[in-house]
């Protein structure tokens, strides 16, 4: 079994004043809260517990939106973060939400967009052992993790935030690990910057000749959206497509009805409250085409 981690935490403060009130994983992406693109992501993954770490403070907030997970089809737990401490950290949080099971991490503020993302995301889903990271490429690889490929294309090394990188593959923020992270992650040491890194941990992986990379080519889109910048390009590009296609990217809804979580019906009850907005007019447009498709 497979539990997937939203880390939520964090201050924002480089989107203050706007998240002064409320956390950044709440600011609306374009049509959407930015948390439901990353959990879109762990739905598409097929996994169904799921974790969502925040701070005290926002922890509420964002119960508030997502509930127990019933009306999805997942079961959501939440735990609260009291401060930055690192994405490491997030195993140390969650050890008991975890178990004995794998487990995957993806950062509250990132988005994934793209045609095969999901045969992606059950890639690495499949491994029975060690863990996976997706890669793509930037034009600022000084800002994130960046990976050192070998001629063949596998990771040597992982350097966090290098003044020289060795690359422009950054690292994003979606990490798959087996169930060993968790004694690796208690046995990391703060970094100089007084956090545990979650590079320290796929670097282990590494040691082991146990980490994977899955590179996002051409075609795919990875956001972090940290920025007032970051937040208002995402929304530029989530519109253009939604509106340019005509369907709506990390509808949580839609994705849990195709996924199998829940029936047709039961999307019908939740496009009900939302039937004054496109959004849920939309998710009324999947109730009628799953309707003219079982006719006679």
């Amino acid at each position: 079994m497979r539990k997937g981690i939203i880390l939520a935490g964090g201050t924002g403060s480089r989107l203050f004043p706007a998240t002064l009130p409320v956390c950044k994983q709440l600011l609306p992406v374009y049509d959407k809260p930015l948390i439901y693109y990353p959990l879109s992501v762990l739905m598409l993954a097929g996994i169904r517990d799921i974790l969502v770490i925040s701070t005290p403070h926002d922890l509420p907030l964002i119960r508030r939106l997502l509930g127990d997970g019933e009306r999805l089809g997942v079961r959501f737990a939440y735990a609260e973060q009291a401060r930055p401490a690192g994405l490491a950290d997030a195993f140390r949080v969650g050890r008991d939400f975890i178990g004995d099971d794998a487990v995957t991490l993806v950062l509250g503020d990132n988005i994934f967009v793209g045609g095969h993302l999901s045969e992606m995301l059950a890639e690495a889903a499949a491994q029975t052992g060690g863990a996976t990271v997706f890669l793509s490429r930037v034009g600022d690889p000084q800002r994130y993790g960046v990976a050192e490929l070998d001629s063949d294309g596998r990771i040597r090394s992982i350097e966090e935030k290098p003044a020289t990188p060795k690359s422009n593959w950054a690292v994003t923020g979606l990490y798959y690990y087996d169930n060993a992270v968790v004694d690796i992650a208690a046995a990391l040491t703060p970094s100089a910057r007084g956090e545990l890194e979650i590079t320290d941990i796929n670097n282990r992986y590494i040691e082991r000749g146990a980490l994977k990379g899955i590179v996002l080519g051409r075609g795919y889109a990875w956001m972090d959206v940290g920025t007032h910048e970051a937040l208002l390009q995402a929304g530029n590009f989530i519109s253009a497509i939604e509106n340019r296609q005509d369907i709506r990217i990390a509808c949580v809804e839609e994705v849990a009805w195709r996924m199998g979580f829940i029936d047709t019906a039961q999307l019908a009850a939740l496009a009900v409250p939302l039937a004054a907005s496109d959004y849920g007019r939309y998710l009324e447009s999947l109730v009628d085409e799953a309707g003219e498709a079982d006719a006679p």
